[in-house]
């Protein structure tokens, strides 16, 4: 009985250590192998990416992003426009053909990520910032932001 009250104390302990405000604060790999599934379908020569009107392509976003990017496909149409979003938010581009990319995320607050994500597209450098929130347990994609700005302002521009 004792040995088990030493071993549980022990177990307490290293938890309450691993915890401490000076311990340094893993950033969720979880999330890192979301975007990880997104970009490796970017890559290569002919590469198919993420089409913006598939099923999985929904998946990837909060609702709220999917329903500003919908609302914006909607009044483009109905203007007979090109909807302000023209390209694939993922690779801030209508075309790519990206080598190699890496992903660096950090935790900001329980459910929420950034992740910087580092590209070569068509001899250009790109970053682009990602905004992450956690939804029933599933990683998805807020915003994104990039040299032209942020995907939400993007697409509330009238």
């Amino acid at each position: 009985m004792i040995r088990a009250r030493r071993a549980l104390f022990a177990a307490v302990l290293g938890a309450l250590m691993a915890a401490s405000p000076g311990a340094p604060v893993r950033a969720d790999q979880a999330a890192k192998d979301f975007l990880d599934a997104v970009y490796k379908t970017y890559v290569g020569k002919d590469a198919k990416g993420v089409p913006i009107d598939s099923a999985r392509f929904a998946k990837l976003l909060t609702p709220g992003l999917m329903n500003l990017i919908a609302a914006d496909a909607k009044r483009a149409a109905r203007r007979r426009e090109v909807p302000n979003l023209d390209g694939d938010p993922f690779v801030d581009a209508q075309d790519w053909e990206i080598a190699s990319y890496t992903i660096d995320v950090q935790d900001t607050a329980p459910g929420k990520a950034t992740a910087l994500v580092k590209f070569r597209n068509q001899d250009e450098d790109k970053t682009l910032t990602l905004y992450l929130l956690q939804i029933n347990g599933a990683w998805r994609i807020d915003d994104i932001t990039g040299a032209d700005g942020s995907l939400r302002k993007l697409l509330a521009r009238r």
